[in-house]
């Protein structure tokens, strides 16, 4: 059944009363979706992520940003945040002797060579590679080591070169059983709708399917190895939330991809993305510039068949790393894709239907409504690095997993196992989504979870269908029971 809009007078009134019990349940993990639009950070280059902590740092509060506020935040922006370009003037106030503070994203490196044996911080956005760290400081915060971290550095220089000598990151902790104990605070349209303006978008304005794929796009945060596919035509967010929920989202966007940014530098030994983050976004895949596809294509076979990521049998390593890939397709008039099958729009290398049998779901994009302004959340939802950690907290609890691997069995006297492991997983996904605390009904857990699992595989295998004769040996349709 659809979503249907209420009354606005309702609608006013809900949005209030939910916002009074987010923040009386969750407390200061929860803030204002409107103060960071009317900040004007986003536009410096901070993600939401970062932005919402500077707010709730800098002018802690709720409603919109005041005059006097904005003006708060700017004037801190401006102090500390570096502009494109500014790298220079911030060497040059280190090399005259200043002490410089700034906010910026650090990731430390390992140098292991006959000449260097140290750890190293790089700060892109100052042009910085080699600054010195204290050993302290990364044991401390070992996601420097990973996907790197942003936060509140102060520099100096010194005779062996820039050094870092404090550092204060942005990180939310995350008690995930008082999250779940959370839940159970909320019916479900409410927690639905926290999810959603959590997300950044205004639940009041999508129908129940729109909301229901919305929600999707939170899958390969907590769900391993959740290998997803989104087709959309352009102005429906498909990257907006894996932009601005979390640090161990690495959005890849123009530019060139190479086996050694995926998978592993042999010359290096340094690991690719595949290996550093929890999730990995090719957006826009048709303008993404692929070198030595076909190494990329085998590297990419074997990693979401096993989750082992190696090149040329030099290195290997294991990552539960979910790799999502956004494409936009056109429409016809009616709003329906204008090319069959649709992995057509995708590079050529990308088609080969033993890749794309990997990957567990095909996310339908053309049924979410180009965003406009009252799509966007306007109430009170949870902080994105809190919400962002939450999530991926959620990928080590097995329960719903468990849960899902008992209760779900595709029909047929030959079942293909690659769907039924898919279903079972998007479910389980969307279950730690709308259900962390494990408590629904039946009804529930078929509407909320396996159903939309299984319309999500079947368009997966009905372009394996449509692609390649092997397929069709198996029933066109993906059916399923749920066991009792």
């Amino acid at each position: 059944m659809d979503f249907q809009p209420i009354q606005e007078h309702d609608a006013t009134s809900e949005v209030i009363q939910l916002s009074e019990k987010v923040s009386r349940v969750f407390g200061s993990l929860a803030i204002d979706k409107r103060r960071l639009p009317a900040s004007q950070l986003q536009k410096r280059g901070v993600p939401a992520y970062v932005g919402e902590w500077i707010l709730d740092t800098i002018v802690p509060g709720n409603g919109e940003l005041t005059p006097d506020e904005a003006a708060k935040v700017q004037q801190w922006a401006s102090k500390y945040i570096p502009a494109p370009g500014d790298s220079n003037l911030i060497k040059n106030r280190l090399l005259d002797g200043e002490a410089v503070k700034v906010l910026t994203p650090v990731q430390v490196d390992v140098e292991l060579t006959r000449r260097r044996q140290e750890r190293v911080a790089k700060m892109s956005l100052l042009g910085i590679g080699d600054a010195f760290i204290a050993d302290t400081t990364v044991q401390r915060y070992p996601d420097l080591l990973n996907q790197g971290m942003w936060g509140v550095v102060q520099l100096t220089n010194t005779e062996e070169g820039v050094a870092i000598d404090g550092f204060k990151p942005m990180q939310a902790t995350v008690n995930l059983q008082l999250y779940k104990e959370a839940r159970a605070e909320f019916t479900l349209q409410e927690w639905r709708s926290l999810m959603l303006n959590s997300m950044g978008y205004n639940p009041l304005a999508f129908s129940e399917e729109e909301q229901t794929l919305l929600l999707c796009r939170l899958l390969p945060l907590v769900q391993k190895n959740m290998h997803l596919m989104e087709l959309a035509p352009k102005g429906t967010g498909k990257s907006y939330i894996y932009e601005n929920v979390s640090p161990q989202v690495r959005l890849v966007s123009g530019g060139n991809v190479s086996p050694a940014v995926l998978f592993v530098n042999n010359a290096s030994g340094q690991w690719g993305l595949l290996a550093r983050y929890a999730v990995v976004v090719l957006d826009e895949i048709q303008t993404l510039k692929f070198e030595k596809p076909e190494e990329i294509i085998g590297g990419l076979k074997g990693y979401l068949a096993n989750g082992r990521l190696t090149r040329g049998g030099m290195h290997e390593t294991a990552s539960d790393c979910s790799l999502v890939m956004l494409a936009n397709i056109m429409l016809d008039s009616q709003q329906q894709p204008l090319v069959t099958p649709l992995v057509k729009e995708l590079p050529e290398f990308l088609q080969e239907t033993a890749f794309l049998d990997r990957i567990k779901a095909l996310m339908p994009g053309w049924k979410i409504r180009k965003l406009s302004s009252e799509c966007f959340a306007y109430s009170i939802g949870l902080k994105s690095d809190f919400f962002g950690n939450a999530l991926i907290a959620l990928r080590d609890d097995l329960e719903h997993d468990q849960y899902c691997a008992r209760r779900i069995q595709l029909k047929g006297d030959k079942r293909y196992k690659r769907n039924e492991d898919a279903v079972r997983s998007i479910a389980s996904g969307l279950m730690k989504i709308m259900f962390p605390h494990g408590q629904l009904t039946d009804s529930q857990f078929e509407h909320y979870c396996v159903r939309p699992a299984q319309r999500m595989r079947q368009l997966i295998w009905e372009q394996l269908q449509a692609l390649d004769v092997e397929y069709r040996q198996y029933s066109s349709e993906i059916e399923y029971e749920i066991l009792y």
